[in-house]
């Protein structure tokens, strides 16, 4: 496809509620935007790296995005020359497919494919210094109709269960529990934080260990790992073949768009989890309503999907961008929108 024009920019955006997980604080977020256009169509995108998990920063998307840009100008393999910038990759993938798909006059998700129509989202509630901050963050929540909570955890096994078992007093079978360690905790801490989250029905454990302890992971039982949810130890095909060869060691992969390097990318990851009966959630991290757009396009394109984690959003001051898809009483669905269904705030 030739473009007639390719052009990025950047936003720095407070959330509105600042949060903590096992490795950082955040209180606002650095995004990138990205719109290509040919023929009077344009197509848009969006980058907001993960650098504690990729290893790409601002200032490597940025880079990338230039030379992205003179690559797709002049017809060039623009992802082969991105491949170590997956959230610059994953804005030019969207845009691009955004583009494909308004020129077909179709969404996304059925120029791919469609598996699914609706799914309902977790929403999360950080890493907080009491008790009484947790249980009023979830009672927000599900005064709002959210009837997944995902809560992050790994800094102090004490503190993390006992927020666990408070939650669940709380509110009983009324909601759904996950939890995400953010790579926090101890092999030999696994047994515990297993056996409590089987107790109090926890759905599945995120991410329990750094991904170079991943071969510490085969002292849990198969029931275990079928519970067991991989985020950082996952961000490219050649890591998901990786982990259910030789053998399965996860129940549950997390993709995020920003870290498998688009749409593409983590539709490629999706195949092999459907070929090897591993369930799929789809993550984000603090991004605009494009990038979460494009996710649950890919995440409703994709047989293997069971679960979302598609709040990033939520957590803007504002937000550069609209539309895409609507969330009511927790459960996401997709509008009939050509593209992603996206559009900017200020109507460019």
């Amino acid at each position: 496809m030739k473009l007639d024009a390719v052009e990025y920019w950047t936003e720095r955006v407070p959330l509105t509620r600042p949060y903590t997980i096992a490795y950082d604080r955040i209180d606002s977020v650095q995004l990138a935007f990205v719109r290509v256009q040919t023929a009077g169509h344009i197509g848009l995108g969006c980058a907001s790296p993960i650098p504690e998990v990729s290893g790409e920063t601002f200032a490597d998307c940025l880079s990338a995005l230039e030379v992205g840009r003179h690559a797709l100008l002049a017809g060039e393999d623009w992802a082969a020359l991105l491949r170590t910038a997956p959230a610059a990759q994953a804005a030019y993938d969207m845009a691009l497919l955004d583009l494909q798909s308004r020129l077909a006059s179709r969404s996304l998700v059925d120029h791919l494919g469609r598996a699914h129509s609706e799914l309902a989202t977790s929403i999360t509630i950080g890493i907080k210094d009491r008790l009484d901050e947790v249980l009023a963050e979830a009672d927000e929540y599900y005064g709002r109709g959210f009837r997944i909570l995902k809560v992050k955890i790994g800094l102090d096994i004490e503190q993390d269960l006992e927020r666990i078992h408070r939650l669940r007093e709380r509110f009983g079978a009324a909601v759904r529990l996950r939890i995400d360690a953010n790579q926090g905790y101890r092999a030999e801490q696994l047994g515990r934080l297993f056996s409590t989250a089987d107790a109090l029905g926890v759905e599945f454990i995120e991410q329990p260990l750094p991904p170079a302890r991943n071969s510490d992971l085969a002292i849990l039982t198969p029931a275990q790992r079928g519970k067991l949810a991989l985020d950082e130890s996952l961000l490219s095909i050649d890591d998901a073949y990786n982990l259910v060869s030789p053998n399965i060691q996860c129940g549950i992969f997390n993709i995020k768009l920003m870290k498998s390097g688009g749409i593409t990318n983590a539709l490629g990851i999706a195949r092999i989890a459907a070929a090897n009966g591993v369930d799929l959630m789809w993550g984000c991290s603090d991004e605009s309503c494009i990038g979460i757009a494009a996710a649950l396009h890919a995440a409703f394109a994709s047989p293997a999907t069971r679960y979302l984690d598609l709040d990033g959003h939520l957590d803007l001051a504002r937000d550069p961008a609209r539309g895409g898809f609507t969330i009511e009483q927790g459960v996401m669905r997709l509008t009939d929108a050509h593209g992603l269904g996206v559009t900017l705030a200020d109507g460019n």
